[in-house]
C-alpha cells in the first residue's frame, strides 16, 4: 500500500507516534478517535507495511558528553556500483557515523558524525575513514549549533497535498 491509500486516520497514527513513539495504544486511539482495539490493529498493519520502522528513544547527544558533531563530505575514486555498496557496508563497522547518505554532484556520500571530543573524531578520520580503500578525498565541517532537529517527515506537507 502506497502512501497515497492511507487514510487520514492511518496519516494521523503515524504523526502521533513520530511526535511521541511512546505514548499507549489507548492514549492513541483517543488521539485520532478511534476505539482502541482497531487503533492496534492499524499500528500493526503500519509496521508490517514497513511504514514504522522501529521506535527508539531521543537521546542528547551533548547530555552524554558526545561534544563533538561533524558532517563529512567524503568523495570516492570509483562510483561503481560494487564500489559504493563496499563503502556503505564499511561504514556499517564505523560506530560514530550515524548517518550516510549517498549524494549526487560532486561528493559521493555525506556522513554524519557524534564523538565525544575532537580527539576522538580525529582519530576516527585519520585512521579510519581517509585512509579507508577507495576514498579520494573528505572534507569535513564542525557543527557549531543545531537550528532544528524535526525527526521523521512533514506530515502538515502531505496532509495538503492529499487534499488537493
Amino acid at each position: 500500500m502506497s502512501h497515497n491509500k492511507l487514510d487520514p486516520i492511518d496519516r494521523k497514527i503515524l504523526a502521533e507516534l513520530q511526535a511521541d513513539g511512546r505514548m499507549t495504544n489507548v492514549e492513541l486511539s483517543q488521539r485520532v478517535g478511534i476505539s482502541a482495539p482497531p487503533c492496534l490493529r492499524r499500528v500493526r498493519t503500519l509496521e508490517e507495511m514497513g511504514l514504522i520502522k522501529g521506535y527508539h528513544a531521543d537521546v542528547n547527544a551533548r547530555a552524554l558528553g558526545f561534544e563533538v558533531q561533524v558532517f563529512a563530505m567524503v568523495g570516492l575514486h570509483s562510483q561503481a556500483e560494487t564500489d559504493l555498496v563496499e563503502f556503505e557496508t564499511r561504514v556499517q563497522g564505523w560506530s560514530l557515523v550515524r548517518e550516510c547518505h549517498m549524494l549526487n554532484g560532486e561528493i559521493d556520500f555525506i556522513l554524519k558524525c557524534v564523538a565525544p571530543d575532537l580527539t576522538s573524531f580525529q582519530h576516527f578520520l585519520t585512521h579510519d575513514l581517509t585512509s579507508a580503500p577507495n576514498v579520494a578525498s573528505v572534507k569535513t565541517s564542525l557543527v557549531i549549533r543545531n537550528g532544528k532537529d524535526a525527526p521523521g517527515v512533514p506530515f502538515d506537507v502531505l496532509e495538503a497535498r492529499v487534499e488537493q
